[in-house]
């Protein structure tokens, strides 16, 4: 059975970085995507970012290309997203998520995952 903890989260101004951890257990990487998710206030949950364990590929949403960056650890016990040139519009609830038997490539879609951390609150002050 999957379980997912996410922590890191705190608040940073504007232009800051942080990195965000998900300890996650009792997946076979093989046929399971994991990906990070953020709602920010009064709007709906949106993904930021997949990776596939087994080779390491990853996705990413066009608002966070180029600043984030989703990781895994050798072990792949521990998924990582480091958040760079943070602005505002990053301000959220983030979530990592898991999908297991999943036999395509990995994706940013909500509606693709079934496994979920409780979440971790990141707030980026101007």
């Amino acid at each position: 059975q999957v379980q997912l903890v996410e922590s890191g989260g705190g608040s940073v101004q504007v232009g800051g970085s942080l990195r965000l951890s998900c300890a996650a257990s009792g997946y076979n990487y093989g046929t399971t995507c994991l990906a990070w998710f953020r709602q920010p206030p009064g709007k709906e949950r949106e993904g930021v970012a997949s990776i596939w364990p087994a080779a390491g590929e990853t996705t990413y949403a066009s608002s966070v290309k180029g600043r984030f960056t989703v990781s895994q650890d050798s072990g792949k016990n521990t998924l990582y997203l480091e958040m760079n040139s943070l602005k505002p519009e990053d301000t959220a609830m983030y979530y990592c998520a898991a999908r297991q038997s999943w036999y395509r490539a990995c994706t940013t879609n909500v509606d693709d995952y079934n496994n979920w951390g409780r979440g971790t609150q990141v707030t980026v002050s101007s």
